[in-house]
């Protein structure tokens, strides 16, 4: 035999490598593209994330993938795995216990589809970077993955890689971008045709701000090789603001305190579409976390003068975020309001504003998503959620369970 062309030996080469191990019994699934939640029309994703540092949490807030109702999301995505040597790795000590127990949900909803997320929004952009750098390192990397998400029992691959041509990225980097996409997409297709396991999924976790948009992603191309598109319509604003915001705010606000047209939901989602991406592929991101500011005047509303994020809460320990259970404490004795113009909520007091979502706001959202024909929710995180109904008394996983609802009404 002469010399194959590089790509084609890198596919013969995962394509032997998971031979056996996909073999294991993936054929048996022939859910890979179903989603579950219906109405007699159309049907929605509601995807949703699962951390890896959740588990660290004390008391009630300890989050592991056996917290999860294997009936209450279309699909889990498990974050995060790391990048080493051009290969996908794990990044807990546990990692492959939380795989093994995320995976085991399928025993109990077989239309359950489960994907592992790589990178994030404090991941070394020089990883992928380099990864994207040349085709022997895309298929280095794609060789892996398949391995690994074969072993485990995964049904795909979400790629949270959240600045391609921004943050030391070069320019470039927005087509390589593109590449990496389409060489992991036709090897997914190509090991499934040799080994008849289903096809890997691939999705990708993207930026919901314009200008990270414009500097990384060909839209259009991705719609092509992306299987949905996990729009990040959250962190609009925060306590890197001087001025109170809300996190993730439908419709944008009135012009003096929401002078920038684009931090919003509806901004963003149509921005995507508008550019090329199919709307029944745009999952539009749903935050079960507040964002929190300390005030520094007298001032209590929207776009009133701030210093810094809020206090810490008692589990997440982070300045300027609260879980939706640790907000559910701050509203006792607090003010609460109701932003008309942006369809969310925020409350006050002792000198601290939090913009939060709550049943109201999330029903809202998933009513205009439904109207626009988006394909589905994005939800960061369940383990922020009320995922046991201790904190809240409304319920365990209260916001999540009101989209999935609002789907099927």
């Amino acid at each position: 035999m002469g010399k194959l062309p590089l790509r084609t030996a890198a596919v013969v080469c995962l394509l032997l490598i998971c031979s056996v191990s996909c073999q294991y019994d993936c054929r048996k699934e022939s859910n890979m593209h179903k989603p579950v939640i219906s109405t007699n029309s159309s049907a929605y994703k509601l995807v949703c994330y699962v951390t890896n540092w959740d588990q660290y949490r004390k008391g009630s807030a300890k989050f592991t993938p056996d917290n999860v109702d294997p009936y209450l999301c279309t699909h889990l995505i498990f974050a995060f795995a790391g990048i080493q040597n051009n290969q996908i790795t794990t990044t807990e000590w546990n990692d492959e216990l939380l795989y093994r127990q995320l995976n085991a949900l399928k025993k109990k909803n077989n239309m359950l589809l489960t994907l592992l997320a790589v990178g994030g929004g404090t991941f070394d952009n020089e990883k992928f970077i380099t990864i994207v750098s040349s085709p022997t390192n895309r298929q280095i990397f794609i060789t892996s993955v398949i391995n690994l998400l074969r072993t485990y029992g995964f049904n795909g691959l979400d790629l949270d890689w959240e600045y391609p041509g921004s943050k030391g990225s070069p320019p470039e980097d927005k087509h390589r971008f593109t590449v990496l996409t389409q060489d992991i997409s036709a090897a997914f297709r190509k090991e499934s045709e040799a080994t008849g396991c289903p096809r890997l999924l691939l999705s990708a976790a993207v930026a919901s701000n314009k200008y990270t948009i414009d500097a990384g992603y060909e839209i259009a191309a991705l719609g092509k090789s992306l299987d949905f598109i996990n729009v990040m319509t959250y962190d609009f604003h925060g306590s890197w603001a001087p001025v109170t915001g809300h996190n993730s705010p439908l419709y944008q606000g009135s012009h003096d305190y929401d002078p920038v047209p684009f931090y919003n939901c509806e901004y963003a989602m149509k921005y995507w579409k508008d550019n090329g991406a199919p709307p029944e592929k745009l999952m539009m991101g749903f935050p079960t976390y507040g964002r929190s500011f300390k005030l520094s005047g007298t001032d209590t509303g929207v776009g009133a003068s701030a210093s810094g994020g809020g206090s810490p809460g008692a589990y997440t320990r982070q300045s300027g975020i609260l879980a939706y259970y640790e907000v559910c404490d701050f509203l006792n004795g607090a003010t609460k309001a109701w932003i008309e113009e942006q369809k969310v909520p925020y409350a006050f007091k002792d000198g601290e504003w939090v913009g939060y979502d709550n049943e109201r706001s999330f029903q809202l959202k998933a009513e205009f998503l439904k109207r626009e024909q988006y394909g589905g929710a994005v939800v960061w995180t369940l383990g922020m959620d009320d995922f046991s109904g201790t904190f809240c008394g409304q319920g365990p996983n209260v916001l999540v369970n009101k989209l999935k609802d609002t789907f099927k009404n």
